[in-house]
Order: structure tokens, then sequence, then C-alpha cells
């Protein structure tokens, strides 16, 4: 063992004899009361259900409760000794209740509840992460369901996350192609992705409508758009964690669809009846077959996924998963004459594959009120551009993960803490693009240790404040990362508010310049510092009766030692990475209705992004010490409105979406250049034509905006057996929405034309 995994060792030995020290002594405090737990699950299919709220009610009038977690767990402490009246609620089921005596100690119970009329009663127990609906959204929190995504209309007949995530008033776009989000102003590498627990790189498929994350296998979502808490790091904008469904444990179901863009198949079912279940599922892109076909025009993407679950219920303290997810891309972006993939031509193809894996086990020791998770994790991704014969830039990247998370239930207050270690390999060749770096094979490694209290009182309030300690040994860097997310919630209004600390020490390498190269590059912080980001949010949500919700919410984010591609009059892929500091500020204001048959949203959101970069060279350039400007993800106005309706066994949806036009450089002309490297007859040689450039991105292209529609009609053959027809249109009115321009040859390539689409699902259920 080396010196750096040997203080890596010392940090994490040192951070649990803290934490054992801290939380033992109340352990033992609280071992005077009982303490109640357990799994709530729907009985047709042992899913675990989240947000089911588990009341305890005496003869005395005492009233306790907690609600379910991602995994169906609950927990209530410090309960006197007695009888109560245990009742579990939830929308759409039917009440559960039943009575139980508990004793001093700890007790687990399990149970079921049964899919029917809701009968939720007066009585509701709110935590952070059960807010859900469009206008729902705590300190930059929105738990997001797969019933949710299956509202925005689109090619398939299945849903797919990005879809939902592109209605988000804080999300920026791509479009149609590219596969890029940035989220309230930072940049698609620093969005931390997780699924069950596995960080995958590029989450997001070339063609925009689709993700690693079709929503059938969706359990439920946590994008948290800002002020996320110490339990993440390693990002300096937004989490996206995903967790996903387990298989059937009672009967084998499945699906089978095919649509003009992708062909998928689901199958899942029980290995053990009740205790041991499988998922596996994986779709293919169509689109050359299909899609293209239709419009008539080359669409030269190709892309497939793979996803594959098994879970078991070791015991009523115990469960483990195993979780697996494969990702191919492969395209040629910003090519009009739709260029066959997989010729040997010239043409740039960016490709790039994902694995992840995890194992996951949870644990309620008998003695202690206690959920333990612990965590193993592979990530990979691989990246190529260029030519098919010869690509140009390639990257490759690796990290292995060990995590310990912890969640110690004290009454009114709970304790989460938790420590892990991590080991990434990082390779790149970047073909000289950015000429002050050097690429190389670096290994890093990263250990670091977190804990957030959760206080809670009657009058509505809680308070989490944490604190993150990381440690890379193979940098020689520590960072202590203060955070803090609290929630006042007074009848029917709701405040909220959160800050912290942020730190990315791995960076995605992009260069920005050129709107359709999508080629990622991950490296240690390039420039010698780490990238910083400092987080505040206020929002503000009420929810009267009458199914409408309102909410609004503002953000700041200071953003420091990032690293950017320099504009000069250099040629295209001969650049230098120049230092900038940034922030970011907006609004996003959000209105839900829900009145059956109808249900509706309106999101808008205003936001602001600047970058000052910093470079001697500037000077030179622009005749100013400093270069301010808004990079070209700057969206300033975004608007969404989302309406279903439920007409005679229909369901019809339709989303019309605007955004401003999104920052570019400006071409002023044209002329040769001459690279001078040596002797040079210029009367010979005829130099490269270069374009000659205004200020950076002073410019704005056209606004965007878009509607679409589909239709669909389930038609049941059996209680367990139906199929889904569906029939669409994209771009409904056929806007000519700008997706590329190139500014190194000022080419445009626009977004889809009028799509027709239609879709055909088969489903065992």
């Amino acid at each position: 063992m080396n010196m750096f995994s040997l203080r890596a060792t010392k940090c994490l030995r040192m951070g649990w004899l803290l934490l054992i020290g801290t939380l033992l002594p109340l352990s033992l405090a609280q071992a005077q009361n009982a303490t109640l737990r357990g799994f709530v699950a729907d009985d047709s299919d042992g899913q675990p259900l989240q947000g089911v709220n588990v009341i305890l009610t005496n003869s005395e009038g005492a009233l306790l409760g907690a609600a379910t977690d991602t995994d169906g767990f609950y927990a209530i402490s410090r309960i006197p000794e007695g009888t109560y009246t245990l009742r579990g609620t939830f929308i759409g089921y039917q009440t559960y209740e039943t009575t139980i005596t508990l004793e001093e100690g700890i007790r687990t119970f399990s149970f079921e509840i049964t899919f029917g009329e809701a009968e939720l009663g007066e009585v509701l127990v709110e935590s952070e992460r059960e807010t859900v609906g469009a206008a729902s959204v705590t300190a930059g929190l929105q738990t997001i369901r797969a019933q949710d995504i299956e509202l925005v209309p689109s090619p398939d007949v299945s849903g797919d996350l990005v879809q939902y995530l592109g209605t988000l008033p804080g999300v920026v776009s791509t479009g149609d192609q590219g596969g890029q989000l940035f989220i309230r102003g930072g940049e698609p590498t620093q969005n931390l992705v997780l699924i069950d627990g596995a960080l995958l790189y590029q989450p997001f498929h070339l063609i925009g409508f689709y993700s690693a994350f079709p929503s059938d296998i969706i359990n439920s979502t946590d994008v948290y758009a800002g002020g996320f808490g110490a339990r993440y790091g390693g990002r300096l904008s937004s989490v996206i964690d995903v967790s996903t469904r387990n298989g059937n444990k009672r009967r084998l179901a499945g699906a089978v669809s095919v649509a003009p863009f992708v062909s998928s198949a689901r199958l899942e079912g029980p290995l053990v009846r009740d205790r041991v279940s499988f998922m596996v599922s994986g779709r293919t892109s169509v689109i050359e077959q299909g899609a293209s076909n239709l419009i008539d025009d080359p669409l030269p993407y190709k892309f497939d996924d793979q996803f594959a679950k098994l879970h078991a219920e070791l015991s009523e303290n115990s469960q483990a998963s195993v979780t697996a997810i494969r990702t191919y891309d492969r395209g040629v972006l910003g090519e009009e004459d739709g260029s066959v993939l997989g010729s040997e031509n010239e043409a740039d193809q960016v490709i790039w594959n994902n694995q992840a894996i995890s194992a996951r086990y949870l644990l309620l020791p008998r003695t202690l009120p206690v959920l333990a998770e612990v965590l193993l994790s592979y990530s990979s991704v691989e990246n190529t551009f260029g030519p098919a014969s010869a690509p140009s830039r390639s990257s490759a990247t690796e990290q292995y993960n060990v995590a310990a998370n912890m969640t110690h239930y004290l009454g009114a207050s709970d304790i989460n803490w938790g420590l892990y270690i991590r080991s990434s390999t990082l390779e790149s060749e970047l073909g000289g693009q950015f000429q002050n770096l050097q690429t190389d094979t670096e290994f890093i490694t990263e250990a670091g240790i977190y804990i957030e209290p959760e206080f809670s009182w009657e009058n509505g309030l809680r308070i989490q404040p944490g604190l993150r300690f990381q440690s890379f040994p193979s940098k020689g860097r520590n960072f202590v990362e203060p955070r803090l997310r609290a929630v006042w919630q007074l009848g029917i209004h709701r405040v909220s508010g959160a800050a912290g600390i942020y730190h990315q020490e791995i960076v995605g390498l992009n260069d920005r310049r050129d709107a359709g190269d999508v080629f990622t590059a991950w490296t240690s912080s390039p420039l010698g510092v780490v990238p910083q980001a400092i987080h505040f949010i206020g929002g503000y949500q009420i929810e009267p009766r009458g199914g409408f919700e309102f909410s609004v919410e503002g953000f700041y984010k200071k953003l420091d030692n990032l690293s950017v591609a320099e504009w000069s009059a250099f040629p295209r892929f001969n650049t230098n990475l120049q230092p900038a500091e940034g922030q970011v500020y907006g609004v996003d204001l959000r209105m839900e209705i829900e009145r059956f048959p109808f249900y509706g949203f309106i999101n808008y959101g205003y936001s602001q992004v600047d970058y000052d970069a910093q470079q001697e060279s500037i000077q030179f350039w622009f005749g100013t010490l400093e270069q301010r400007y808004s990079p070209p993800h700057d969206r300033r106005h975004q608007l969404n409105a989302l309406g279903s309706v439920k007409l005679y066994g229909f369901a019809i949806n339709a989303r019309w979406q605007y955004g401003s036009g999104l920052p570019f450089s400006e071409a002023l002309g044209f002329d040769e250049f001459v690279l001078v490297d040596g002797p040079v007859d210029v009367t010979e040689r005829p130099g490269d034509t270069r374009v000659l450039y205004g200020r950076p991105y002073e410019g704005r292209l056209p606004t965007y905006h878009r509607l679409d529609v589909s239709v669909e009609r389930e038609f049941l053959f059996s209680r367990n057996a139906s199929a889904t027809l569906q029939a669409g249109v994209v771009n409904t009115y056929d806007r000519n929405n700008l997706f590329y321009f190139d500014l190194f040859s000022l080419r445009r390539l626009n977004q889809l034309p009028l799509l027709p689409s239609f879709g055909l699902k088969v489903e065992l259920k």
C-alpha cells in the first residue's frame, strides 16, 4: 500500500471512530423507548412504494408518523410502550389498518397495501423527498415518477426520463439532437447522474428524445437543480439520482414495443416467489429504417441500451440488489449529406460507450435504530471523435467506488452520515485540440466522509445542516464543504431554502466554440486549480384545495476556477484552455392544475449566465484585460406548457415549448491564414480559409418553439394483458428551428421537421 492509500485509509478510520463515538451514546439513550420500522410494498407485484404515510395513534390521541423512502422503508422512533392503531395511506390505494403492541426495543413490521379507492384521511406526514408534481419543488429538489413521464408526448409509445427533464424550467437542451442538458447554468459534465448509486458519465443519447432511462424501469428520480445535500459530491451543478424498479415478485411480466425511433423489450418476474426477482430490458434504434423515411431525410444516428437488475429480500431485516446498464451511441453531427454510419468516409463521427454496475446491500441492525446501506459500483465511458477510419480524438475513463451510508433514527431528529473511497483512471488523446493541455494517463484516489443531521419540529420546520469532507491523496488536496437545506411547512404554504459549497476535481472538457462537437474528455482540473461553486436557493410553494398548485424559486450560483476554450483568430481546432469565473442567477415559476379528466402545468424560467475569462492574450484580441460574455447555453427565457386529458378511453397529450435565442459568435468576414513555422514562400503556399469573428457570443440565434401532440388508447385482453396504440406528431406546425450553426463554416442545420409517429406496445402485467 502506497503513502496516498495510507493517508486515505487513515482519514476513513478517523471518520468511523468520530461517528461511532457520536452515535453510540444516542443509541443507548434511545433504548428506553420503542422503535417501529419496516418496508411497505404493493401487494400486486411486491414493488416498494415511496411516499406511503405510516401513522400510529393510541386511545389517548397520541400521533406519530413517518413516510416511506424510495425503498419503501419507514422508521418511527421514541415511541412510548403501549398499544397503537397503525394506518398506512397512499394516494390511489386502500388504507391499511391494524393494531400493534410495542414494547421497549426495536420491532420490524412490514406490510403490503392494495390498489383501490384512496382514503387519505386528514393526517399527512411529509418529508422532503416525497414532493411530487410539476409545481412541487423544495429548495431545488423535484421528484419525478414514471407516471409523470408518460404524460409528455414523444415519438415512442413508451416514455423516457429526458422527455420530462426537458419540461423543467431550469433545464436547457440542445434540442432533438446532441444529447446535452444544461441545468441552471451548469455544463452537462457538471451534472452528477446516478442509477441505483452507480455513476453514469454520459446518460443521454444523441437523439434528444432518449436517455439511458426508459420510464418502465424507473421507480422514482430525485432531481436537484442545485443546493444538494452533503451525501452528494464531485459535481458543481446538479444531481439526477435515478432509483430503478425491482422486478415483479409474483408473476412473469414484460412488454414489447415498436416505433419509428426505437424498438424495445422488457421481461421481469420472480426467481423465488416473494423473495427474489429479476428484470431485463433493452432498446435499439431503428431511426435509419423508420424516422428518416418518414421525413425523407437521412438521420445518421444509431444507439442502443441494455439494463438488468436482480433484487433479493434476504430476511425481514436485509435486502440486496445488483444493477447493470450499458449504452452505445454513434452519429454524425452537422453533416447535411447524411453520411452513412460505418462507411469509411471523412465525416466526423462521435461514438461513446457507457457501462455501470452496482451492488447494493440494505441492513437493519437488530439492536440499533439504523438503516445501513453498503454500495459497491464500477463505471466507465469511452469516447472517440473523427473519421471512422482514424478518429482524431479519444478518451477513456473508469471509476471504482466503495461507500457506506447510514441513517440513524432518533425520533424528531435523524442523522445521515457515510463515507466512501474511489479510484479513477483517466486517459485521453486530444490530437492537439487544446495546445496548453498535456494529456496522459492519470490515476486519482479520493476518500471522503459526510454527516447530515435532520431536525424536525412540530411547527413544520425541518433543518438539514451538512458537512462533507473530501480528500484527494494522489493530488494532495482536501476540501471541506458546508451544506444547508431547510423547509418550513405552514399549512398550505411551504417555504424552503438551500445553500452549499461544491468542488469538482475531475472535469469534462468540451470545445463549446463548436455547437456540433459533443465529444467529452475527462481529466483532473486542467489548469491546476479545482473548480468551485457556491449555491443559494430560496422558494415558496402554495397548494390550496381544488387541484391547484403554484411555486416560485429563485437561485444564484457563483462559479470559480472554470476551464473554457479560448476564442482567438487561430484556425478551427487549435486553441488553448483559459481560466474563467462565472455567475448564474434566475427565477422559476411553476403552476399545476389537476381536475379530472384534465391535468396540466405551465413552467416559466428566467436565467442569466455570465462568464469572465482571464488570459494574458485577451488584451491582444479584444483590447481589454478580461473577456465578459454569456456562454452558448445562456437561454434567458424558457416556457413549457403541457396538457393531458382522458376521454372515452383515449389519452390525449400536448406539449408546447418556447426558448429564447442562444448566444453565438458572429462572423465579420474571411481571410487566408498562413502558418509561419519557418521559411515560407507566401506566393507558393495558398493558406487556409479562416473566419474572422466579432466579440465572442455577442449575437443571438433565432427563438425556438415547438408543439408536440400524441394520442393513445389501451386495449385490455385480460386482467394482466393489454396492447397500446399510439399516434402523434413532433413539431406539429413544422417550425423551422435551428439545431446547429457551424461557427467555422457558417453552415446551418435545422432541428427535425414535422414528423408523424406511431407505435404499438404489447404488455403482460
